[in-house]
This record gives structure tokens, C-alpha cells and sequence, in this order.
């Protein structure tokens, strides 16, 4: 999945969750950490892999429960620690959301692979010709039902965000009034 779709279904599964715990839409600050959260496994991965060849593949070490469900206990409990609970949840909803959709092509095709989410314990399979390029996995997807799918996700999503008042714009925007320099 491309990280829009990331984002979408991070946020479709974190507007869930509130809802059920709050009756309440995201708020500001943990839906930007959702989204950081949403992107965490590749952010790790892809570089480790594409361009440092230190893992075998660009879903494997970020992409495993081994280190992501640790991780997000971590997290939670810095946040708790700093009564700040929520934004543990939001990044162990976007970063598991993440690895889970990643493995979901198991389902229809048989060629693909879960072994990433335990990854060291079961293998994962390294790029046969080396790392693909961001246009060549974009050449392969376009035609996939699962891409287009992406777009459909987004645009739900979306929805629901400008709904919901559009949580984190507004902490987006403070930040870079603060940075901005001050016409003379």
C-alpha cells in the first residue's frame, strides 16, 4: 500500500476507536501522530533496505510485530507517564494498521508473503535484482484492484477528516506561524 492509503485506513480505524472510547472525533495532536505512526514501518525500512542494503527487504524489520507491538507498548507508556495516553494509542493504531493492510494481499495472492510480521524468526524473501525503484512499484500497482481501492479509502477518509473539523490542520498551521518570519 502506498502511503496515502496508509493514512486513510489509519485514520478510518483511529475515527473508530474514538468514536467507541469518546464518542468524539481525533483530536488535533494524536492525529498528527497517527500519521507519523501510519508511515513509521516504511520510513525505517525502505531506507534501511533500498539504499543501505541493511535488511533484507523493505518490509521486514519496522513491518514485524517483534518490534512494533514493543515499540508501541514503549510509546504508550512514555505517553502515559506524561499524561499524554492518547498519543501512544494513535501511533499503535497508525503503525500496526500499517503492517496489517501490508500483508492483506495474502488473501488473493498466493505469491505474496506474511512472513514479514515475524520477521527474523520466519525469513523474509531479499529483492532477487535488488531494491525496486518508487516508479517501477508504482508501474506494477497501477493496475491493481488493491491501488485503486487506495483512492476509495482516501477519499472516505477525507470525508470524515474535513468533517471532523480537520484535526491537526490547526496545530500544523500554529507551527509554521511560529517558524514563518515577520515581514519587515
Amino acid at each position: 500500500m502506498w502511503p496515502l492509503g496508509h493514512v486513510a485506513v489509519a485514520y478510518l480505524c483511529y475515527t473508530l476507536a474514538t468514536r467507541a472510547r469518546f464518542d468524539a472525533p481525533p483530536a488535533h495532536v494524536p492525529a498528527l501522530i497517527l500519521v507519523v505512526g501510519s508511515q513509521f514501518p516504511d520510513l525505517v525500512d525502505k531506507p534501511l533496505a533500498w539504499y543501505l542494503g541493511m535488511i533484507p527487504t523493505g518490509r521486514s524489520l519496522a513491518h514485524s510485530l517483534l518490534l512494533l507491538v514493543p515499540l508501541s507498548i514503549a510509546v504508550s507508556l512514555v505517553a502515559d507517564r506524561h499524561d499524554r495516553g492518547e498519543y501512544g494509542i494513535a501511533f499503535a493504531i497508525g503503525a500496526l494498521s500499517h503492517t496489517f493492510v501490508d500483508v492483506l494481499p495474502v488473501i488473493w495472492n498466493p505469491e505474496t508473503s506474511p512472513n514479514q510480521l515475524l520477521w527474523p524468526i520466519t525469513p523474509v524473501e531479499p529483492y532477487p535484482s535488488g531494491p525496486p525503484t518508487v516508479l517501477g512499484l508504482l508501474q506494477e500497482s497501477i493496475t491493481e484492484p488493491y491501488f485503486l481501492l487506495e483512492f476509495v479509502l482516501a477519499a472516505v477518509a477525507f470525508t470524515l477528516w474535513r468533517r471532523h473539523g480537520s484535526p491537526g490542520l490547526e496545530v500544523l498551521r500554529t507551527a509554521l506561524e511560529r517558524v514563518r518570519p515577520t515581514p519587515s
